[in-house]
This record gives structure tokens, C-alpha cells and sequence, in this order.
């Protein structure tokens, strides 16, 4: 049987700054240039979450 991956964006549990700032210690720890560039995407996407889900739940509101 095959196994079933479901996918997972961390940004979905980056809601505190402090969350935010663990994240980003950590990132900066590995001292991979990559990395911390990939981990200030992931802050990035999630500061935008609340604002998108926002939008689409006044879209879906509108008759």
C-alpha cells in the first residue's frame, strides 16, 4: 500500500510573533544562507495568512 502524504506549510503555525521569532532563531542557528532566506519566505507567507483568508471569507460572503 502506498503511503499518503498530506501537504504542510509552516506558515499555518507561525500566529505569534513569538512563534515567529523561534522560528527565525532556529533558522539562523543552522547558519545556512538558504535556509534563513527560505525560513523569511515562510514568516512572510504567514504574516499574509490572516489577511487572505480575510479577503476570501468577504468574497464568499458576497450574494
Amino acid at each position: 500500500m502506498a503511503d499518503k502524504f498530506t501537504q504542510y506549510d509552516p506558515a499555518e503555525d507561525l500566529t505569534s510573533d513569538e512563534a515567529i521569532a523561534v522560528f527565525m532563531a532556529e533558522a539562523f542557528e543552522a547558519a545556512d544562507a538558504g535556509y534563513i532566506a527560505h525560513a523569511l519566505g515562510v514568516v512572510t507567507r504567514a504574516k499574509a495568512l490572516p489577511a487572505h483568508a480575510e479577503r476570501q471569507a468577504k468574497a464568499a460572503a458576497k450574494p
